[in-house]
């Protein structure tokens, strides 16, 4: 039986919090969208070191540490910069109305990954993430 998908606001300290042990689905108003492109975005993220640095999070996730810290202070603007698992990339979540809609345990991520979002063509992925 699947588990009912809930959305739920979260706070900046809340989600980073969760984000440390978990990957999770969350949904956010863009700050500044792209004429033509939706002004929400999907997004699967972490902030879990031990599943990024595993050899699954280098490989398959690609993951790469942070270069260094932005040259200003994101929380001041109420973002929170996470490992998007989609893009493959560093990305800034505008928190001023983010919502979690599901979250992932760490040691059940790689079964999801492969069965939810590895199959998916560039299109699927796109239409996902609102884009």
């Amino acid at each position: 039986q699947k588990k009912q998908k809930r959305k739920m606001k979260v706070s900046l300290p809340s989600l980073k919090n969760t984000l440390q042990g978990n990957v999770c689905e969350i949904i956010f108003v863009k700050r500044r969208p792209k004429p033509g492109d939706s002004s929400q975005r999907r997004m699967l993220c972490t902030l879990d070191e031990s599943l990024l640095n595993s050899v699954n999070g280098r490989t398959t996730l690609n993951y790469k540490p942070p270069s260094g810290a932005p040259k200003y202070d994101p929380a001041s603007k109420n973002l929170l910069p996470v490992w998007d698992i989609m893009m493959q990339g560093w990305r800034m979540v505008s928190m001023d109305s983010c919502q979690v809609i599901n979250t992932i345990p760490e040691n059940e991520f790689f079964n999801y990954f492969n069965e939810n979002i590895y199959p998916m063509s560039a299109d699927e992925k796109r239409r996902y993430m609102g884009t």
